[in-house]
């Protein structure tokens, strides 16, 4: 159901405004209105070409940051719903917003960026319903009236950060009453409103603040603070001072040679200024139109002494409900798992992220293809990808071909060779499209999800049908492929062990079965009957092209033997047995190390697991030199890496273009984590089936999960006692759980609590 918009998008004069290189300021709009009689509600509709923050008369509207958010602009552009009934008074309102670039005309993309991707010029677009005491309603809005004027934010930009000067500051300009006669009339631009749609995800709110652990003095003299944790967020700072006083404020996720390391930012300037009014009593400021990923902030101009207290980190994220938590007797494995969580944060920020750092934060598709599982287990995530998926399938039929793109919101990058036109068919990135509503289904039992995007799933698929042609073997062109896989040199990060072929073969067949799977649970027979028909076909490709028999692979990578046994593409034991037996003697060949980049890392504990091998899985995870994820723990890592030596073993930062220390891929270990270690998995869509399988392991002594399912909480525990394991067990109302330890027949009980004690293994 549309609502009929009857406001215009009001927009500062285009030629007023200095439109240098750089980023831009933002703006002030205001207006006002009379309410001829008591107010018995108001309700504010509101969205921006650009990012907002609303007031009414003089309060800020809502607790929401960098609204409306990033969506696919052109298809689907979000607006945000307020009661603002105790804001609204008989008599005189002000009305007014600051308005910046944000994603809409700012800069996106790397190699230098693009600018003004959605439009030229910035604008807001506001409806104010007002209903009086005596039944009369009228809708005030955005239109003729409106004025404008620059503002304290001489630059505000999503990479470059923000510049503010207090002394510019307009106080009052959202009072009634005030003088804004020296300010210019604003423009209207025609807008489609048809894009519109109700706010359908959580907003990004201030979720914590952080002070800092440590005052650092770096060895060229300048003053650095350690928060201690890589977060995602800015600063708030008190300060005292004179007025035109400069403090600048930089930002990086790690020092080398104890000064900040902002090389990995790449074009991101990272930097914020505040210039001070002059404020006798203090003045306090947050930059309100940027954010930055940072674990240190450099501190420039501060005046007189800097005391710490002084300084906050904000943190900011999508505020989505935490739904699920992990613990065991290992700390370095809970500070690993806590790495992962904080990792997610901060790149769940309206978008699912690869990174929120450097010149990217793009909404890749591959990286959250393969942390969906984790991410819906740590998070409710199911309005926020559902909302992103729209996204996507929208960017999707924009391609001719139908092809998704690799990163959503879909937007034009600079790349150093001429790509030819259309999305490129990118295995295992553009294979989120079926992927991730798969993953909501069976995590939320959400089958509206399945339905709502299998348009989007299906044309996916044929089009690598079309592609692969008759033979089904597909991938020899350029390809993600096992990005950034261990062996990948700092300048070749496509370079992996496993062939592309394989691995996009491999998700051909993969995302085939599970389009059929999807068929079959939409009641779409034909469908299901085609396209297991075509899985079986790719399957059979597949193994003619790259299975030597007896469950050897024609590659003998990590890799391979995890994809071919997780998306059984081998599905003969005696083969399966065999390919697990390899994968270990893989595995054990590296000394324990990892082998795997972005598409193997997920698979190759699972991998290990099925086929009786899960201690070798432990030590694949347990490990600690480098390539590993404990690695990454001991080096002080508090997120997940882009690269498994992001930072090498003597503390400097690898000497890559690619260097995040924040990207939730090589993190999607959790969910086996949480579904081996603790052994809590969904073994029906919404968990309306539980499977309690621990499989101890890794010299863990206990481990805990607990896990709120669309049916209530779920808790699950074990522990080491002697030659015994003792579980307990919390299964909530509607729910049965089929409990399988490791040398006890499995058995299926129902709702409440349960006690449960076996040997611990079979020998």
């Amino acid at each position: 159901m549309h609502h009929h918009w009857t406001a215009r998008v009001v927009t500062p004069t285009p030629s007023a405004l200095p439109s240098a290189g750089g980023a831009r300021p933002a703006v002030l709009l205001r207006s006002e209105f009379t309410a001829p009689t008591a107010v018995r509600s108001a309700r504010l509709l509101v969205t921006a070409l650009g990012v907002y923050e609303m007031e009414i008369n003089g309060t800020p509207v809502g607790d929401h940051v960098l609204a409306p958010g990033w969506t696919s602009y052109r298809h689907r552009h979000r607006y945000q719903s307020f009661d603002v009934t105790a804001l609204v008074r008989e008599g005189r309102n002000a009305w007014g917003a600051h308005l910046a670039d944000g994603w809409y005309r700012g800069l996106l993309g790397f190699n230098g960026g693009t600018r003004d991707i959605y439009g030229t010029r910035t604008g807001l677009l506001a409806e104010l319903r007002l209903e009086y005491a005596d039944g009369s309603a009228e809708t005030v809005t955005t239109g003729d009236g409106w004025r404008w004027s620059p503002g304290p934010i001489l630059a505000a930009g999503l990479y470059e950060g923000e510049e503010y000067d207090a002394r510019r500051e307009r106080t009052g300009f959202g009072l009634p009453g005030f003088d804004d006669t020296a300010w210019q009339r604003a423009d209207t631009l025609d807008f489609d409103t048809s894009v519109l749609f109700p706010a359908d995800g959580p907003p990004i709110r201030r979720t914590e603040h952080l002070a800092p652990v440590a005052v650092l003095t770096s060895p060229t003299g300048r003053t650095i603070l350690d928060f201690g944790q890589n977060l995602v967020g800015r600063l708030r700072i008190r300060v005292r001072g004179e007025a035109g006083h400069t403090v600048t404020l930089r930002h990086a996720e790690v020092l080398q040679d104890g000064d900040l390391c902002t090389r990995p930012l790449r074009h991101a300037t990272a930097t914020d200024r505040y210039v001070l009014r002059g404020d006798p009593s203090g003045e306090e400021w947050e930059p309100r139109f940027t954010f930055h990923g940072f674990r240190y902030a450099d501190i420039e101009g501060w005046p007189g002494d800097l005391d710490p207290a002084d300084v906050t980190a904000v943190v900011l994220h999508s505020d989505l409900r935490r739904t699920g938590w992990f613990s065991c007797s290992d700390p370095a494995l809970d500070r690993l798992h806590e790495n992962v969580v904080w990792g997610m944060r901060g790149n769940f920020v309206d978008v699912p992220t690869d990174c929120p750092q450097r010149d990217e934060r793009l909404g890749w598709t591959g990286d959250v293809q393969v942390f969906a599982p984790t991410a819906a287990y740590l998070y409710d995530v199911r309005d926020f990808l559902r909302s992103w998926l729209r996204d996507l399938a929208a960017d999707q039929a924009d391609d001719e071909r139908r092809v998704p793109p690799v990163f959503s919101p879909d937007i034009p990058v600079v790349t150093p060779v001429e790509l030819p036109p259309g999305n490129p068919l990118m295995a295992g990135w553009c294979d989120a499209a079926v992927i991730v509503p798969w993953v909501l289904h069976r995590r939320y039992g959400d089958s509206e999800v399945l339905r709502a995007q299998y348009p989007s799933m299906r044309a996916w698929v044929d089009a690598v049908d079309r592609h692969a042609g008759q033979d089904r073997v597909w991938g020899e062109g350029f390809q993600f492929g096992d990005w950034l896989d261990p062996t990948a040199p700092a300048d070749d990060p496509g370079r992996a062990m496993t062939s592309s072929a394989l691995v996009a073969t491999a998700y051909f067949a993969h995302s085939a079965r599970l389009l059929a799977e999807t068929a079959q649970v939409l009641d779409e027979k034909d469908d299901a009957a085609h396209y297991q028909a075509l899985a079986d076909e790719v399957r059979d490709a597949f193994l003619a092209r790259f299975h030597l028999g007896g469950g050897r692979l024609a590659e003998e990578t990590q890799t391979a033997y995890a994809l071919a046994l997780t998306f059984r593409l081998l599905e003969d034991d005696a083969e399966r047995a065999e390919a697990g037996r390899r994968l270990a003697e893989l595995v054990a060949g590296r000394g324990h190390r990892i082998g795997t980049g972005f598409l193997g890392t997920p698979l190759v504990c699972d991998a290990l697991t099925d086929t009786g091998h899960v201690d070798t899985a432990y030590r694949l995870l347990t490990q600690r030199s480098c390539p590993s994820w404990l690695h990454q723990v001991d080096m002080g890592a508090t997120t997940v890496w882009e690269r498994w030596d992001s930072m090498l073993p003597d503390g400097s930062v690898n000497p890559g273009e690619m260097t995040s220390f924040n990207h939730y891929a090589l993190g999607a270990v959790a969910d086996w984590m949480h579904r081996t270690i603790a052994g809590l998995a969904p073994a029906a869509p919404g968990y309306r089936r539980l499977l309690i399988r621990p499989r101890p392991g890794g010299g863990l002594t206990w481990a805990r999960a607990e896990h709120d399912t669309p049916y209530g909480r779920v808790e699950t525990g074990w522990r080491v006692e002697g030659t015994s394991l003792a579980v307990d067990l919390l299964v909530p109302p509607g729910v049965t759980a089929l409990v399988d330890l490791p040398a006890t027949p499995p058995t299926e009980v129902g709702p409440g609590q349960h006690s449960f004690r076996g040997p611990l293994s079979t020998s």
